[in-house]
């Protein structure tokens, strides 16, 4: 299978300009650094992934701002100095966010209007423009997890719509899509969008669920003292997930149809599909994100990442791992330091 060149080890920039607690120049000025940068290159990682929300490019009634660009260009310049490529995310576009604690937000209505797609496609307009001199180095992915299965179709469109349009400005840019059901890797074959050389299938690992996000507080029913080890065996972790009355694709998207034993090889099974589809299509297949709420066991922990990567390895699966700094699953505070060495092998 085709690999996805220069970006097979990558961590995520997450909660510095997307997920971020109050819109202040000196969070922006201070959560990621040069210094971060030329840090997450000495471990070893080829790229970073930068989710980026809309609202450091427009004001809600669509007024232009700069900001955006201007934190998204002082990272380039900075791994442009420590030899890593970048993949520009966008989080949340006006119309549609992923993030379950926004209630309110109608989940459907973007895939199906198209004053707020014309917005989505003007926004990526200007993004594509400000870095098409350096399509080596930056990739780009339009939407950061779709989360109805019943919007696949217009997704589709959408992506398509997405496709034509970049490549009239970045034709040599990888451009990263991923499917729906919070992009998850049971939805790859669902993808059915205009192909080329630099196309990427993109999906999310977080299998098992209620191992990694167990006391997480933006998961409904989740109690916030609930722990769970790993390995251990996937009809655990569902019946589990069945108990705390979760459902959907946040009590797992597998089902019963893979391995029990969860394991290198059950995440080879869960891959299995989304290799299928990209095999056959000669794409190369990428995690945009996957990892462990930091409530977790660290050693436990571990065992999860080495079983992924083990499999990811197998098939030459890029990835970028979720997340660098803080946002519940970061590896760069103290209550990482014990197990750091560990980590870093195991990257």
């Amino acid at each position: 299978m085709r690999k996805f060149e220069g970006f097979q080890k990558g961590v995520n920039l997450g909660g510095w300009i997307s997920q971020f607690d109050a819109y202040e120049k000196e969070h922006f000025d201070s959560f990621i650094t040069q210094a971060d940068i030329r840090d997450i290159a000495s471990l070893g990682f080829d790229h970073v992934r930068v989710p980026v929300d809309y609202v450091l490019f427009e004001e809600e009634d669509g007024t232009r701002k700069e900001d955006g660009f201007h934190y998204l260009e002082l990272c380039r310049q900075w791994c442009a100095e420590y030899g890593l490529r970048m993949l520009i995310d966008l989080h949340e576009c006006y119309g549609y966010s992923f993030d379950p604690l926004k209630k309110d937000m109608d989940r459907e209505r973007f895939f199906y209007d198209k004053d707020l797609q014309e917005r989505f496609l003007n926004l990526w307009s200007r993004i594509a423009y400000r870095f098409s001199d350096h399509q080596d180095q930056v990739a780009f992915e339009p939407l950061n997890e779709v989360v109805l299965k019943e919007v696949a179709n217009a997704w589709n469109k959408v992506a398509a719509s997405y496709i034509r349009l970049m490549r009239t400005i970045v034709p040599d840019s990888y451009l990263i899509i991923g499917g729906v059901c919070y992009n998850s890797v049971t939805s790859v074959p669902l993808l059915d969008i205009p192909l080329d050389d630099k196309i990427v299938y993109n999906f999310h690992c977080y299998e098992p669920i209620v191992f990694t996000h167990q006391g997480a507080y933006w998961v409904d029913s989740m109690p916030r003292d609930f722990r769970i080890d790993y390995p251990g065996k996937l009809s655990d972790y569902l019946n589990k997930a069945k108990e705390m009355g979760l459902s959907g694709d946040l009590a797992g998207s597998l089902g019963e149809s893979v391995e029990d034993q969860t394991g290198e090889a059950f995440f080879e099974a869960i891959f299995a599909p989304a290799l299928e589809k990209a095999e056959k299509d000669q794409v190369p297949l990428y995690c945009g994100e996957y990892g462990v709420i930091d409530l977790a066991d660290k050693h436990a922990a571990l065992r999860w990442l080495k079983d992924i990567h083990a499999a990811m390895d197998r098939y030459g699966i890029g990835r970028a791992l979720w997340n660098y700094k803080e946002k519940d699953f970061g590896f760069t505070g103290e209550h990482f330091a014990d197990i750091r060495d560990d980590f870093i092998r195991i990257l």
